[in-house]
């Protein structure tokens, strides 16, 4: 299949905006909880849409007050915190636009943001977070920028303190100003290559996104539901989350620091999360260590491959009694345990980011989460297509959601259309008219339809390699076979223009030292005599020959090269959400990529 579209189940009127979303809830009788948040004791409190709403118009108020006008831009650079939120939508009641600034960016980074979006003030979680906007400032004497507000200070009292001189008919004129067509909010792609380019996605995006959404998920996203937030708001995937529970009702939690993310998880006890691949990976795997760790490896083995095998048969139709009764047992043994450590709740989880993977897929679902995995960019306000309890196909990133379309080029790109779709890149007519052909967007993913509209990503557009032989390598399906074992952290796949495939391979910092223990190799090993020791190679040895036979011969990796240091995102090797910078990864170690092919082409065994 060329193309699938589906009409929005949701029409909103053109005249409303993201302040709606709020409105429409205080107005309900049932006053739902909008947010959690905790306490020093760690007790968790609601707050509801009446009381959020209140303080929302309060702040609005002080933003007018401090000359934020509307069409403004005001940035914001915290960590995941409920204040996050509140800042959000008062800078949306005040006719503002807010230009999120993830809060490990350097003051290069905020400068080219702040710069470019042309902000006019800030807000900053801590004095660190200040200290980083005022060197960026001053750097590049951005004349326009004026205030910072510090969420750790007094800066929201004083802004509400600020606003008791303008009256609520002021507020409602400011507040109605946008409507669907208006930007309201420019979102800086992470940039795994050159400057971030300011996204402009509309109020349109996000409502029309988030009721269609909603729509469609009814189990999930509803009155009464709750989630935990931990990943960055400065990412599009939290952000929509976060504007479609508010469209739903649903209550929504916060953990800045994902160190608390376990506890958080058993006090909070939400229905649904949301993660990216690489959280479900660590999940498993650090279950997968544990059993290992206390002798139960055979029975967690046996364990994941009843889950895979039963929520395959239940995806057919069909599961056998035996398989039944096995899962029955592994229920009481494995999975109740799993579903445990993430509060006993948790019916579902939304994966977005990357491909989650068959595999993963099916044992989460045979163990009683089922992970809806969707698909999308910050230029498509997150999702374009998502699962739905009602309609998933584990392994796909499901068909479109209503009011979306997608299409699949002649060379294989995924092009997009509908409600998702930005409205062009600030300040650069050039590279939206670039991205957009016929209306249709350009995504710059490989992938496929199903004869029932369920899309199937394959690769990224440029990231496709091309050996000297002239055969096209596409590395994430290599990537993420190896990947997947506990014992690796990330895996880069190499040989564009080159005579064979290679691979860079980190190891997991976290699982190396039970992997050591079980080994019967020296506790205190480092990292670096891990990477060059004869049994690591081995086992990675083993891991590529494993992932080699899922391809042909010229797309299989003939030598690897395990690099002493993780790749992270400190280490300027992974964007904010996880996702690889291929490029910077192969100019810091292009001296071991050309050590790699310094040698003659390897003969196959």
């Amino acid at each position: 299949m060329r193309e699938f579209s589906v009409p929005a189940k949701v029409q909103v009127p053109r005249d409303s905006n993201t302040t709606h979303l709020v409105v429409k809830q205080a107005e309900k009788a049932s006053n739902p909880a909008l947010f959690a948040t905790k306490d020093a004791s760690g007790q968790w409190s609601d707050i509801r849409a009446t009381d959020f709403l209140t303080d929302v118009r309060r702040i609005a108020k002080g933003l007018m007050a401090s000359g934020v006008g509307a069409g403004d831009r005001v940035a914001m650079m915290a960590r995941t915190r409920y204040e996050w939120a509140l800042v959000d939508f008062a800078v949306w009641f005040a006719g503002a636009v807010s230009v999120p600034v993830y809060e490990t960016s350097s003051p290069s980074q905020v400068a080219w943001i702040l710069g470019d979006s042309g902000a006019v003030a800030a807000f900053v979680e801590s004095g660190r977070h200040e200290n980083v906007v005022r060197q960026a400032v001053a750097s590049e004497n951005l004349t326009a920028f004026r205030d910072v507000w510090q969420f750790d200070g007094d800066g929201l009292d004083t802004l509400r303190a600020a606003g008791t001189g303008i009256d609520d008919a002021s507020l409602e004129e400011r507040r109605l100003i946008a409507g669907l067509d208006d930007v309201a909010t420019i979102i800086y792609t992470s940039g795994t290559t050159g400057k971030p380019k300011g996204c402009e996605l509309t109020h349109g995006n996000f409502v029309e996104l988030s009721e269609n959404a909603a729509a469609s998920l009814p189990e999930v996203a509803h009155e009464g539901a709750q989630t935990i937030m931990f990943l960055p708001l400065a990412h599009v995937f939290a952000r929509f989350i976060s504007v479609l529970c508010v469209a739903a009702g649903a209550t929504v939690a916060h953990t800045p620091d994902v160190k608390n993310l376990l506890p958080d998880l058993q006090s909070y006890k939400p229905t649904f999360i949301l993660a990216v691949p690489r959280v479900f990976e660590k999940v498993y795997n650090n279950s997968m260590l544990k059993a290992e760790d206390a002798g139960k490896g055979k029975i967690f083995h046996a364990g994941a491959d009843t889950a895979i095998a039963w929520s395959k048969a239940d995806q057919a139709g069909k599961v056998p009694l035996g398989l039944k009764v096995k899962h029955a047992i592994f229920d009481k043994l494995l999975y109740g345990k799993i579903r445990t450590a993430m509060g006993g709740r948790v019916q579902h989880a939304v994966s977005g980011g990357a491909p989650l993977g068959d595999r993963l897929g099916h044992f989460f679902h045979g163990i009683g989460l089922m992970v809806l995995e969707g698909y999308g960019l910050t230029e498509t306000t997150a999702p374009i297509s998502v699962n739905t309890p009602q309609k998933i196909k584990i392994g796909t990133v499901g068909a479109p959601l209503p009011g979306n379309a997608v299409r699949i080029a002649d060379d294989g790109e995924i092009l997009a259309k509908g409600v998702c779709v930005l409205k062009g890149y600030f300040k650069r007519p050039d590279l939206t008219e670039e991205a957009f052909t016929d209306g249709w967007f350009h995504t710059g993913d490989i992938g496929q339809l199903d004869e029932d509209g369920f899309l199937s990503i394959t690769g990224r557009k440029k990231e496709i390699i091309v050996t000297a032989g002239g055969k096209n390598v596409i590395p994430a399906q290599l990537e993420d076979m190896i990947r997947a074992n506990a014992l690796v952290s990330q895996c880069v796949v190499v040989g564009d223009q080159r005579p064979y495939i290679s691979a860079l391979i980190t190891l997991d910092e976290e699982a190396l030292p039970g992997w050591l223990e079980r080994h019967n190799l020296p506790a205190e090993t480092t990292m670096a005599e891990a990477a060059r020791h004869s049994a690591v190679q081995a086992e990675i040895q083993a891991l590529i020959d494993s992932a080699n036979e899922s391809v042909s011969q010229a797309e299989a990796i003939k030598v690897f090269r395990i690099v002493e240091q993780d790749f992270t995102e400190a280490s300027g090797h992974l964007t904010p959400s996880m996702k690889i910078k291929r490029a910077q990864v192969l100019k810091d170690y292009s001296a071991v990529v050309e050590e790699i092919y310094s040698h003659p082409r390897p003969q196959p065994a």
